[in-house]
């Protein structure tokens, strides 16, 4: 069972229904019993960074999400905010987060935009980088559907997993163990995401 996680921020009934969709049971919730039990979790976000990380630390989410991603090593997806709560700090707020991957998250350079607007809206192909099982069986460039102002500045190149033009090449997906995130979003993004959602579920 994958644990959809409602922390007040994201888009879970569309993750939910994508999951249904290619017959994986998933379920919102905020119940940490449930959390602990799941195989798989899925942290969604829509929103502004601080409040994201207000509510995990206010709602005791945080703990229990460091214990089992950091110590149980229990597979998890980050989706848009989701995965940049994964960082060490976002410049959206100035705010900490979760520390879990050597990375910081950072808005759009407007003078390298080339006169492009953010937030960045729309599908967009994906370049894929290195090995992930995330992108088994899709073809050479998937596209994914992003909407998001911020994005991530990662330390270690080598857990990039897929890269996106817009102005300028910037990291939309990582690796590290057991977590994964992806600047787009899977539940939005058709075959492509439903391919995603169901080889996250497989792991």
């Amino acid at each position: 069972m994958i644990a959809i996680i409602n922390y007040g921020l994201g888009n879970l009934t569309s993750i939910r229904n994508m999951c249904r969709r290619i017959g994986v049971e998933a379920e919102i919730t905020a119940d940490p019993a449930v959390i602990g039990s799941a195989d798989r979790l899925i942290l969604p976000g829509v929103g502004h960074f601080r409040k994201g990380m207000e509510n995990l630390h206010e709602s005791g989410l945080k703990r229990l999400l460091d214990r089992l991603v950091l110590e149980e090593k229990r597979p998890i997806l980050g989706i848009c905010l989701g995965a940049q709560l994964m960082t060490g700090h976002s410049e959206e707020g100035d705010t900490a987060g979760l520390g879990w991957v050597d990375a910081d998250t950072v808005r759009f350079r407007d003078g390298a935009l080339n006169g492009l607007k953010v937030p960045h809206m729309g599908w967009r192909e994906i370049k894929v980088a290195g090995e992930n099982l995330l992108w088994a069986g899709l073809p050479e460039e998937p596209r994914f559907y992003f909407v998001h102002s911020y994005h991530f500045e990662f330390r270690q190149p080598a857990e990039v997993t897929a890269t996106a033009l817009y102005g300028y090449e910037f990291a939309c997906a990582f690796r590290k163990d057991n977590i994964y995130g992806t600047q787009f979003h899977p539940e939005k993004s058709h075959k492509f995401g439903m391919k995603v959602l169901e080889n996250f579920a497989a792991l």
